[in-house]
């Protein structure tokens, strides 16, 4: 079947058409050009200002739904055989839960499901959805393992399991021995990723009350006093007032547990070695305002004496930093460019040095669903060495007595724990001390966040002590 030949009737017939190609489109894209779909789907707006904001969540949506189950989709045959296709956006709806029912209906005739499929297909929908054209945004009420059941019932005799929704590579660099905590792991990562972010010179509840008022969905987190849930909603920042004043900055929970266990103090000097656009040197700053109206009367206000210096290989990164660090008045961060292996700060000068490692980000993928299909085993075969001379390198920036803090967005043991042994083992002046782990209150020297536990993304961290 080609999709010239489809006969598109209706309306919805014809716009779901038109959405199969576009998604076709940009789905292709990423698995040839391995380009993140976000970046893609980014430039596909900003040359196609034709859809209006339905349009773009209809697209954009079911192509990271698409990859949310390629791992099953990919099981009912290729994606250039155009009723394969169809079946895939049909199966993608049903799996979401989208309520663009009348697109989703016409993805099941142009895919010829039978009668039978469409009967399974349309109790479940009966079940959990209503006639509106908005996608529902909670987390769906169906478990990972029910849909694959479901996607057994449909597709029988094609066999279905739970640990196809991530690749088989995984596995191997992630071992996970207890299946409960497997299924955990994979119902995380096929679900949607929620929306963290931090208060910035702002109280937290203030903040909150704010968010809600402009129709976010808003609340307190009960593990860190700054950080806010803003829900699962897409939210357009350059509406919202207290993200323009610098007082709200998105910053996912799982990353905030990384300036949490730095713990810096308000006269203490930081060096956040690979700081790309500063997420955390901004987190870091707020950190240590903390610090220091905790130890002043409510009356004062808050002074540093302390200061960051943010290093990375990219200007242009650099660069946003400084603007996001302006836009929250935040002074007394400085930026100092890796322009060669040489440290572009002095050495044995700093309090507290905060090495985030480029890595696999395997602990990001529920939130880039595409990565886990275009990236393969080297991306954290080849990490380690890397990450063990940008750590042993920035190493000689700290003081005697002071902090070493290693973090990865990544998984696996390989460019975690394996990493921060070897350096230890050439580096026996540095010593692993305890962190406590903010969602167990464990006391722990490796600290691994799981996207299961508390709603994020995954992380990595370690804390040394420089003898």
């Amino acid at each position: 079947m080609n999709q010239a030949d489809i006969q598109a009737n209706t309306p919805a017939e014809k716009r779901a058409l038109s959405y199969s190609a576009t998604i076709k489109k940009l789905f292709d894209e990423v698995l040839d050009t391995k380009m993140p779909a976000d970046r893609i789907v980014a430039n596909y707006f900003r040359e196609h200002k034709k859809h209006g904001s339905k349009d773009r969540r209809v697209i954009r949506e079911t192509l990271f739904g698409l990859f949310r189950w390629w791992g099953w989709l990919k099981q009912l045959g290729s994606q250039h055989d155009e009723q394969t296709w169809f079946k895939m956006l049909s199966s993608c709806a049903i799996l979401e839960l989208h309520t663009w029912r009348s697109f989703a209906e016409a993805w099941q005739q142009f895919g010829q499901l039978s009668p039978s499929q469409l009967d399974i297909i349309n109790n479940v929908l009966n079940e959990q959805l209503n006639s509106s054209a908005e996608p529902i945004t909670e987390v769906n009420t169906y478990t990972v393992v029910e849909k694959t059941q479901l996607m057994a019932s449909i597709y029988n005799p094609v066999a279905f399991s739970e640990s196809q929704l991530l690749p088989d590579w995984f596995w191997d660099v992630c071992p996970i021995s207890d299946e409960s905590q497997k299924i955990q792991l994979i119902e995380a990562m096929s679900s949607r990723p929620p929306i963290w972010a931090r208060a910035q010179n702002i109280d937290t509840q203030v903040a909150v009350k704010q968010l809600q008022q402009a129709g976010i969905d808003a609340s307190a987190s009960k593990y860190f006093a700054d950080a806010l849930s803003l829900g699962n909603k897409s939210i357009n920042l350059n509406d919202v007032a207290l993200y323009k004043q610098g007082q709200v900055e998105i910053q996912d929970l799982a990353s905030q547990v990384i300036g949490n266990t730095c713990q810096p103090k308000a006269d203490e000097k930081w060096w956040d070695t690979c700081s790309g656009a500063g997420g955390k040197t901004l987190q870091l700053h707020s950190l240590m305002l903390q610090n220091a109206s905790s130890n002043l009367s409510s009356s004062s206000k808050a002074k540093l004496t302390g200061s960051i210096v943010s290093s990375d290989i990219r200007s242009k990164a650099l660069e946003e930093l400084k603007k996001r660090a302006k836009r929250a008045n935040f002074k007394g961060i400085t930026v100092a460019r890796w322009k060669s292996d040489d440290l572009p700060v002095d050495a044995n000068s700093f309090d507290g040095v905060l090495v985030d490692a480029p890595c696999s980000c395997t602990g990001t993928w529920r939130r880039n669903p595409d990565m886990r299909w275009i990236d393969d085993r080297s991306c954290v075969d080849n990490k380690s060495e890397l990450q063990l001379d940008i750590l042993s390198r920035s190493s000689k920036a700290v003081k005697t007595g002071a902090h070493l803090v290693y973090a990865t967005c990544s998984l696996s043991p390989i460019e975690n724990e394996q990493v921060v042994a070897q350096f230890l083992q050439h580096n026996p002046n540095f010593d692993l001390v305890l962190s406590t782990h903010p969602f167990t209150q464990a006391q722990q020297k490796h600290i691994t966040v799981w996207p299961n536990k508390a709603n994020s993304d995954g992380m990595y961290v370690a804390r040394m002590v420089k003898r």
